[in-house]
């Protein structure tokens, strides 16, 4: 029996775009970044978490960074030529993406948020982040990432 797919999967799957899957559990409620790292076994330097933000225009935008990293919330403004941004309240990420927290990826969300990844994945060879649900990831090359969701990379951790 396969892997059950998720909603990330299924359109990796359509842009025949290969990917690695992961699946952890999550029962003991550690989802946060690290430990998901920890829980699949790679480094905390290829696993990056998906941020919602609101800018000073009041549109969103998504910050794609390090698990182990802290957005710089100037730097991000600047990439994405904002006046200043913040992260949303975790009650808004539902309605927002369609996602829930500790699930949130950049691929597949309601709309196509303006995306930035960290500048940092140019050091790596290949990217996890969330599948779109909480126990799932997904494993691709950077730059395929980068050109599938049209994003934008700059340095925008502290």
């Amino acid at each position: 029996m396969g892997i059950q797919k998720t909603n990330v999967m299924r359109v990796l799957d359509s842009a025949h775009i290969p990917y690695n899957t992961y699946t952890y559990e999550n029962r003991d409620g550690a989802i946060d970044g690290i430990s998901v790292a920890n829980k699949i076994g790679q480094p905390a330097e290829k696993v990056y978490k998906t941020l919602v933000t609101r800018g000073a225009s009041k549109n969103f935008f998504i910050f794609v960074i390090p698990v182990g990293k802290e957005l710089n919330l100037k730097a991000a403004a600047k990439s994405v030529g904002e006046k200043s941004v913040e992260m949303i309240r975790m009650d808004e990420i539902n309605r927002v993406t369609g996602y829930i927290r500790g699930g949130c990826s950049p691929i597949g969300m309601k709309k196509d948020y303006t995306t930035v990844v960290d500048s940092s994945c140019g050091n790596i060879d290949s990217i996890i982040f969330s599948a779109g649900k909480i126990g799932f990831q997904v494993e691709i090359k950077p730059q395929e990432l980068v050109d599938f969701i049209k994003a934008g990379v700059a340095p925008v951790i502290d």
